[in-house]
């Protein structure tokens, strides 16, 4: 049976260059990089120059830049360790409903630590309010900690703008960019970002590495202790191969980024309009334009989203219901109740993601696979007298 990926929002494949980067790396430059003597020596600079890549590619110095394990570990670690680090300034975060569970899950830890967090609400596409992120600062806000591009539905929001909000109240603003770095050009000095979340393995990197942006003018407290690695802030043996294939990654995104959105913008424009052609009684989430074109929410009303995204797997379709940091969890998503999708319809949603290896006849395929079992699924319901209600104000696409 033919596979067909389309749940790259959660992990893309890794690259033939990205790998061949990192063979030599690891099993000729295998030294510590703590290490003084000559193997550990050539291991550092690698990382050296890996982390030059990753600092030009978003404008910024080679000191900000921290590796860690993982986007989560570097979200958690700006959220707790600014907020630690400027706690005599305040102890007020804002953040949004729609943010990623590493965020959330931080936020509700400081809030078991003596800070307060606002979580603001967003609108149908996603958006958060000007106004609302206005009335919501305070003398005693420290942060300001917005998603760049959502995971789930894929809204991209205005960070300028929410910067030099930020900024003009002294507030620190984070952004985790993990799903938009390497589709758009990010310069951190020109958008006023004090701190921002990437990840290797959402643009053909290895997984286990991500690394985290943190200004010089800005402070953060260590949260990983054990070594003096990445300046004495996080301890840990550094994964010298991950960081190459990380920096090899970026090169190639930066390089092929412009005919890569063309051509997954041109997929995902045909992936849903031959969707809403075979497929009846869908919603399709999010701005239309103002968003990643790579993913792309679907409600099926009437549709179980569990049972609809097992019996894709089982004909050969890849896709999830949401997060894929979340996948396992039973609660229904923030970020679709937060939209405006009632508790059926969040349960009726499929996250669809492309990238750029699909193919349209691989499209094709999957509009065939994916209208079958929704008809089946349907047809069951419907003997069984299972519903699912509409999101008030919804059409028919």
């Amino acid at each position: 049976m033919e596979r067909i990926y389309l749940d790259n929002a959660a992990t893309t494949s890794l690259g033939a260059e990205v790998l061949n980067s990192m063979m030599p790396v690891m099993t000729d430059v295998f030294g510590n990089t703590s290490s003084v003597h000559s193997f550990g020596r050539d291991a550092a600079r690698l990382v050296d120059e890996s982390r030059d890549i990753i600092a030009n590619s978003i404008n910024a110095k080679s000191n900000e830049i921290y590796f860690t394990a993982s986007g989560c570990e570097a979200n958690t670690w700006a959220m707790i360790g600014i907020a630690n680090a400027n706690r005599s300034h305040g102890n007020h975060i804002i953040t949004s409903k729609i943010e990623h569970p590493s965020i959330m899950e931080a936020c509700k830890y400081l809030e078991k630590n003596g800070f307060s967090v606002t979580y603001l609400d967003v609108d149908q596409n996603g958006f958060i309010r000007f106004v609302d992120l206005l009335r919501a600062i305070k003398s005693s806000t420290i942060m300001i900690s917005i998603m760049a591009a959502n995971n789930e539905i894929g809204t991209i929001q205005n960070l300028k703008a929410i910067a030099q909000t930020a900024h003009e109240k002294g507030i620190i603003f984070h952004t985790d960019a993990v799903q938009l770095y390497g589709n758009m050009y990010l310069d951190v000095k020109d958008i006023g970002i004090d701190a921002m979340t990437m990840s290797a393995h959402k643009i053909y990197g290895p997984k286990g590495v991500g690394c985290l942006y943190v200004s010089n003018n800005i402070k953060i407290d260590t949260i990983i202790f054990g070594g003096n690695q990445e300046r004495s802030k996080r301890g840990g043996t550094t994964n010298t191969a991950g960081i190459v294939g990380f920096a090899k990654a970026v090169e190639i995104a930066n390089r092929d980024m412009r005919t890569n959105n063309h051509k997954v913008r041109l997929l995902s424009e045909y992936f849903i309009s031959k969707l809403t052609e075979n497929v009846e009684n869908i919603v399709i989430n999010a701005h239309i334009k103002q968003k990643l074109p790579q993913i792309i929410s679907v409600t099926f009303i009437g549709v179980d989203g569990e049972s609809l995204m097992t019996k894709l797997d089982l004909n050969g379709v890849a896709v999830s219901t949401g997060s894929a940091c979340s996948t396992n969890s039973l609660t229904v998503s923030n970020v679709l109740t937060a939209i405006g999708l009632t508790n059926d319809n969040a349960r009726s949603t499929i996250r669809f993601s492309l990238s750029k290896n699909n193919s349209y006849d691989e499209i094709d395929k999957a509009i065939t696979i994916i209208k079958r079992c929704v008809d089946e699924l349907r047809a069951y319901s419907s003997t069984y007298g299972i519903k699912t209600r509409k999101r008030k104000g919804d059409k028919n696409v």
